[in-house]
């Protein structure tokens, strides 16, 4: 699991989504294409992922709903 995932359960939890083993990688590659950012980097995934976190909640709302468009 990319080292990312442990600071992203409110918003795995706002999309709906249990990353299990088997959903790990799809979920990975889908938060590389919300960001941007050509997969496996992580290290220059989470420099995009970090500050929306950061931000206020209209900010995390908004990832959250990218990846859920990412994922279906």
């Amino acid at each position: 699991m990319p080292c990312y995932f442990r600071h992203l359960k409110a918003i795995f939890e706002e999309v709906g989504i249990d990353v299990t083993k088997e959903k790990r990688q799809k979920v990975d590659e889908a938060f590389h294409k919300v960001v941007g950012v050509d997969h496996p980097d992580c290290t220059a995934a989470w420099k995009k992922i970090k500050p929306e976190l950061a931000g206020d909640e209209k900010k995390r709302h908004e990832l959250a709903e990218r990846l859920r468009k990412a994922l279906t």
